[in-house]
């Protein structure tokens, strides 16, 4: 059995200071690959720096969405690092409500830059969206959005639906083993099986039964677990598809042997 976590910070806090110790319990829990996602200029060096250093690590490019005063990386500079062998993806990047106020044009612009070097290179979109989800597809679609994932998807299934309709891939985190999560369950099972991920967001939203502690990619085990019961599958089935929905989403990455 394979499982892959589709997307984690590895180079946050309680995961980089025992990085040798969470790669031994990803290989301990079946977790072959993973994909340490980039949310600003500092942490783009940080990831790329860990995935060249391990091969079963690789990288995206981007800026979250959450600080408007951050550093950007302009339309060239992301497309220059899109081309390194160990950049997979554009991302994280999208549109956040909760945390933003105000006049988010910046928020827009930059989600935009993301889209547009996403469709010139030909990589993948990590999106992000927390009180957004209307706003986020009609900018996937407007900006003809090439191809990407919803991570971290914490909507109902007409959002869902959107993503789907959109062609994007659906990633559930370990929010979706939590007794107050009973819409994103649903979507869990409404999603077809040829679009569904898994991931961690490690260092955080560690799933039953680890929650409350610190999230390592190990831990995507429980979550295609808590999945495969939701959807009446076996464990050994949502992570052969999960890894194929991987592989052909990122197909930048080669297959673990």
């Amino acid at each position: 059995m394979q499982l892959i976590d589709s997307h984690c910070h590895l180079n946050f806090q309680g995961l980089a200071d025992r990085l040798p110790e969470v790669l031994a319990n990803m290989a301990a829990n079946h977790v072959r690959q993973a994909l340490a996602v980039s949310v600003s200029r500092q942490s783009f060096d940080e990831v790329l720096a860990i995935a060249q250093a391990h091969r079963e690590i690789y990288a995206s490019v981007g800026i979250h969405p959450d600080d408007p005063d951050t550093p950007e990386f302009s339309l060239d500079e992301l497309l220059s690092h899109a081309r390194h062998e160990k950049v997979v993806a554009i991302g994280e990047t999208g549109l956040d409500y909760y945390w933003c106020k105000g006049d988010l044009g910046w928020q827009h612009r930059r989600f935009a830059t993301h889209i547009e070097a996403g469709r010139l290179s030909r990589l993948p979109l990590i999106v992000h969206t927390r009180e957004a989800a209307d706003d986020t597809m009609a900018m996937l679609k407007s900006e003809n959005a090439y191809s990407g994932v919803i991570h971290c998807f914490t909507e109902d299934v007409r959002v869902a639906k959107m993503a789907l309709d959109l062609g994007f891939y659906i990633s559930f985190s370990g929010i979706v083993t939590f007794k107050n999560a009973p819409l994103i369950q649903e979507a869990a099972r409404y999603v077809p099986a040829d679009r569904l991920l898994v991931e961690t967001d490690a260092p955080f939203l560690a799933p039953v039964p680890k929650r409350g502690k610190s999230n390592e990619p190990a831990y995507v085990y429980h979550t295609a677990e808590f999945i495969a019961k939701l959807r009446g599958d076996s464990l050994e089935n949502i992570a052969a598809t999960t890894t194929a929905n991987f592989y052909r989403l990122f197909d930048k990455v080669p297959p673990s042997a």
